[in-house]
C-alpha cells in the first residue's frame, strides 16, 4: 500500500494541488442553475459557441473533478460543460423519489431542466459520463434526446460480475482524520485507480473533496443494471471504453458483448488504466475521445 500522499492544505503538495484545482476552475465559469427548487452546478469551459456542447457526468462519490485532466484538451476544440450532478459536491441534492418511482428521477429532472436553462431545449449535445454518470448519461440520453454522440467510461449498469479483490473500507466511519485519509488512500487503490504510482496527492485531493461532498447514495443505481436497455434505445454513434484493470467489470468480454453487432457502437480497452482511466491515461482518454467526437 503507497504511503499516504502528503496533500492536507498545510504541506506544499497539497498547496499546490488546491492550486492547480483553482487554475482549472478560474480557466472556466460557474452557473448555478435553478430547476424545481434544486439548485445545480456546472461549470462551462472554452469557447462560448463552439457546436454541438460536451456534456459530461461524473461518477459517484465523484464530482466535476473527475474529469480535471481533461479539461483543457477538451476545451481547446469544444465548449465543455461540467456538473456537479445533484446530490454531490456544490449542488442540491434532490428530493427523493416516492417508493416504487425511478430513484434516478428526481437527478434527471433537476439535470435537465438545468441544462436547457443554460443551452436551451432539444440543442443538440455530445455526452459522456464515468462509471454512475455513464449509466446516469446513457440513461438521460434517452430521456433528454438530441445527442449527436455518447462516450461512456467504465460505466455502471452493465449487469455483469465485479472483479473487485479487495474490500473497500468505510472511511466515514474513521475515529481520526488521519485514519479516515488512509481509508480514502486505500479505496482510491482498491477501486479507482491501478497504477500506484497514479495515486498522487491531485487524485488524493479530488477523491478527499468529492467524497465529502456525496450525498446520493449511487451504487445501488449502478447496480440496478439497465445499460444495455438505454444504449439500444438511443441508438446512434457510441463509445464505451474501460481500464484494462477496471474492477467493476471485465473490460474485454464486456466490451465484446455490448458491441456485438452494433455497428454504431465502439468498444475500447485503454492498457494500463484502472476504473479512472480518464485521470490515469489521461492522454490517450483525451486523444481517444476528440478523435471519436471528430
Amino acid at each position: 500500500m503507497p504511503s499516504i500522499p502528503d496533500s492536507d492544505s498545510t504541506s506544499d503538495s497539497g498547496r499546490e494541488a488546491r492550486l492547480l484545482i483553482e487554475r482549472i476552475a478560474a480557466s472556466g465559469t460557474r452557473h448555478d442553475v435553478v430547476h424545481g427548487g434544486v439548485r445545480v452546478c456546472w461549470r462551462r469551459f472554452g469557447a462560448e459557441n463552439a457546436h454541438p456542447p460536451l456534456v459530461l457526468l461524473h461518477g459517484g462519490h465523484g464530482s466535476w473533478m473527475h474529469w480535471l485532466r481533461n479539461v483543457e484538451a477538451l476545451s481547446a476544440r469544444h465548449t465543455l460543460w461540467l456538473p456537479d450532478m445533484p446530490g454531490f459536491n456544490d449542488s442540491d441534492a434532490p428530493p427523493r423519489a416516492a417508493p416504487g418511482d425511478d430513484p434516478l428521477g428526481p437527478l434527471l429532472d433537476a439535470l435537465g431542466g438545468s441544462l436547457d436553462q443554460l443551452i436551451g431545449a432539444g440543442t443538440p449535445i455530445d455526452l459522456g459520463g464515468f462509471s454512475f454518470g455513464g449509466l446516469t448519461a446513457a440513461r438521460f440520453a434517452v430521456r433528454r434526446g438530441a445527442i449527436r454522440r455518447l462516450a461512456l467510461v467504465g460505466s455502471g449498469g452493465h449487469g455483469t460480475m465485479r472483479r473487485m479483490s479487495v474490500e473497500m473500507i468505510n472511511w466515514r466511519a474513521a475515529p481520526s482524520r488521519e485514519e479516515e485519509r488512509a481509508a480514502l488512500l486505500h479505496n482510491l487503490g482498491a477501486l479507482m485507480l491501478h497504477d500506484k504510482a497514479a495515486i498522487d496527492p491531485l487524485a488524493f485531493e479530488i477523491h478527499d473533496i468529492s467524497c465529502h461532498g456525496t450525498r446520493f447514495r449511487s451504487k445501488d443505481v449502478s447496480q440496478a443494471g439497465g445499460l444495455q436497455a438505454a444504449l439500444d434505445t438511443l441508438g446512434g454513434p457510441q463509445m464505451l471504453l474501460w481500464g484494462e484493470y477496471d474492477v467493476t467489470a471485465d473490460p474485454r468480454p464486456l466490451v465484446a458483448q455490448l458491441t456485438a453487432g452494433q455497428p454504431q457502437r465502439e468498444g475500447v480497452v485503454i492498457d494500463g488504466a484502472g476504473h479512472w482511466a480518464q485521470y490515469e491515461r489521461a492522454d490517450e482518454f483525451n486523444r481517444l475521445l476528440l478523435r471519436f467526437l471528430g
